[in-house]
């Protein structure tokens, strides 16, 4: 690899995945990609990630493992952010993995064109049981506005991170990932999608989608993005997101017509 390569920070926020946390360092250690560091930041776990996390560092300088009470996985990404040195960021939770090759592309996409500010690509959902893939809608902002459709484990720069203000803390009903993506690409800025199945996520009794799936996280979640984002979604649905996130656009564009929106 180029002596000149940029620093990639793999920052990995973990809350009790024990049983997967190292398979999910290792993999990131085996990325074809050597200039990299890994931040493994314990978001006060009660099982034993952060021994696990600890006896790898010991064997290990490229891993940095960052200690705190528990807060959530939003403050535990933005705290290993801070503590990291690279160019370009990738988040990837303590019981996901990645495919060798998926760093050393992401950076050749993003050294190549400065427009672009979000490299992802394909992936697949698993559990013990086997693996499908993950069919995920291509990238538009009008698209974004309904929906995510890039993962959290995508990578970006540092600085567009800082000027963002990084991950919101205070979104704290689940999908903080969508916000971050619509808050960084609202205004402009490329997304390129890798066409190679790079990235793995683990599905689990206590994964994170299951507990913010309820019509009740759905709606706190809709309320905050619109008071947050009342320029993007006025702009891309002609007015609020609605619970019926498909049906925004006509919706929105009906009320219109009859004066009352």
């Amino acid at each position: 690899m180029n002596s000149n390569s940029p620093l990639v920070s793999i920052i990995t926020p973990c809350y009790n995945q024990a049983p997967y946390l190292k398979e999910t360092i290792l993999s990131a250690l085996q990325s074809e990609y050597s200039n990299i560091e890994l931040i493994v930041v314990n978001d006060g776990s009660t099982d034993h990630s952060l021994q696990i996390a600890l006896d790898l560092a010991a064997k290990n300088n490229q891993i940095t493992v960052i200690d705190k009470e528990n807060e959530g996985v939003t403050k535990a990404r933005n705290t290993g952010i801070k503590a990291s040195n690279g160019k370009y960021i990738l988040p990837l939770d303590g019981d996901d993995l990645i495919s060798p090759r998926y760093i050393s592309e992401a950076v050749n996409a993003l050294e190549a064109d400065a427009k672009v500010k979000v490299v992802y690509c394909q992936a697949k959902k698993f559990t013990e049981a086997g693996e499908k893939d993950w069919d995920l809608k291509s990238f538009s902002r009008a698209a974004l506005a309904r929906d995510n459709m890039i993962f959290v484990s995508a990578l970006f720069r540092r600085s567009d991170w800082e000027e963002v203000g990084g991950f919101s803390e205070d979104m704290t009903m689940g999908r903080e990932d969508w916000e971050f993506w619509i808050k960084m690409l609202k205004n402009g800025g490329e997304v390129i999608r890798l066409p190679f199945v790079g990235f793995y996520y683990r599905l689990t009794p206590s994964s994170k989608r299951k507990k913010t799936g309820t019509a009740q996280k759905k709606q706190e979640r809709i309320d905050y993005l619109n008071s947050k984002h009342r320029d993007f979604f006025e702009r891309e649905l002609n007015g609020p997101l609605r619970f019926q996130r498909s049906w925004s656009k006509p919706y929105n564009t009906l009320l219109k017509l009859l004066g009352r929106l």
